[in-house]
């Protein structure tokens, strides 16, 4: 069996749960499980007491050709049956680097932070996928750590793993980690230019490619030019969590 204690830091041990604690989480899988059902993104759900899964949903992107009740079943010895070797140093980095940061943050702060990083995963027919991975805390201990934490799984736009960032909700501004000089660095706060604006605001009215290009005289390719600019600069993979960051942190 793989030593799966890597994934842990000691600096977010999650020791004994008090009744208090406890209370947080009745019945709390069932929105996360009626949220499942309406994203093609694969939700799962991480208990760091248990060190293990609480929930892994059934959408297939995750799975590696399993059902969700066998990767939890699995827990983390899917990372290293199904994640290439190279990215499987670098996740044990992520859990590293993510909870030295966390610990510097204060508590009443810590929910409001989600960690972003790509990774492949080579499935059962032996293709390769570039997936990214935000996680964020669901629930805290008393004194702060980490309990458990919601993470959401789609296909990276990215080029190669890695890909660090810390988003805080409504900061507008993202942390980096620079794997080669091994520190955090902090960027600006984003601003969006008018097209970008203008396609968001499009977007969360309802309007396709075709119907935005049409609104602001421009070709379909313009529209996905300035999409994937946004992209890029939000580090989302989609317009629907272009739309979400961009209203969560008032950049619109």
């Amino acid at each position: 069996m793989e030593d799966i204690d890597g994934f842990f830091s000691f600096k977010n041990t999650v020791n004994n749960i008090s009744d208090d604690e406890q209370k947080q989480t009745e019945n709390y899988l069932e929105p996360i499980k009626a949220l499942s059902r309406t994203t093609y993104n694969s939700i799962y759900v991480i208990d760091y007491q248990k060190k293990g899964f609480d929930y892994v949903s059934d959408n297939p992107l995750f799975l590696c050709g399993h059902t969700g009740d066998e990767v939890t079943e699995m827990g983390y010895l899917f990372y290293f049956k199904y994640v290439i070797k190279k990215d499987l140093d670098l996740l044990l980095k992520v859990n590293e680097v993510g909870f030295e940061f966390y610990e510097k943050i204060p508590i009443e702060d810590r929910k409001f932070h989600t960690i972003s990083y790509d990774f492949h995963l080579k499935n059962q027919e032996g293709k390769t996928i570039l997936i990214n991975q935000k996680l964020t805390p669901l629930f805290l201990t008393n004194d702060g750590k980490i309990w458990k934490a919601i993470c959401i799984v789609s296909l990276s736009n990215e080029h190669d793993s890695g890909n660090i960032r810390i988003f805080k909700k409504g900061d507008n501004k993202i942390f980096r980690y620079d794997l080669e000089g091994d520190f955090w660095k902090s960027e600006g706060k984003i601003e969006l230019s008018e097209r970008e604006k203008e396609v968001l605001s499009f977007s969360i009215r309802g309007f396709t490619i075709n119907e935005i290009a049409e609104a602001i005289f421009v070709s379909p390719d313009t529209v996905k030019f300035h999409r994937k600019k946004l992209f890029d600069k939000l580090g989302v993979n989609n317009i629907s969590e272009a739309v979400a960051y961009a209203t969560n942190n008032k950049l619109i």
